[in-house]
């Protein structure tokens, strides 16, 4: 991710969350030491991304979000693959992420990349309230 891509991921952002990020917000990540966001473009356009931040041996997926448009085709998966493959490669001890459980079509992707039902976070989610699974990759025997 770099400056030019704000404004999409901000896009992006207000299809996916009942409570968006800000352009700021997401522009912060820019200075933040700790985040590694990445984008997904077709043409040019930027039509997803995934956004996770690691410390000590730990990554968290913060956001993942897919144009509407776009979505069905791999690119969400193809998003949680890449981070999942950089946090091994930085010799992470684990990446981990909360999920509604209501967004079976997350979970599933989740799932099938290798992230086990680790635990519950109570009423995690507001807008509609919900409670947060989470998901976690263990890359360490």
């Amino acid at each position: 991710m770099n400056q030019s891509h704000i404004s999409a991921i901000a896009e992006i952002e207000r299809q996916c969350f009942s409570k968006p990020w800000s352009e700021n917000a997401i522009a912060a990540e820019l200075e933040n030491d700790s985040a590694y966001f990445y984008v997904a473009q077709l043409n040019g356009e930027v039509v997803g991304y995934i956004g996770m931040h690691c410390a000590a041996d730990e990554c968290y997926i913060a956001n993942v979000g897919v144009l509407k448009e776009y979505r069905r085709m791999g690119i969400g998966s193809a998003l949680v693959k890449y981070a999942s493959d950089k946090a091994r490669e930085m010799k992470m001890g684990f990446i981990s992420l909360e999920v509604r459980p209501s967004n079976t079509a997350a979970v599933r992707i989740y799932e099938r990349i290798g992230f086990e039902r680790v635990g519950l976070r109570k009423n995690f989610y507001s807008e509609p309230k919900e409670d947060g699974t989470i998901m976690t990759l263990c890359f360490k025997e």
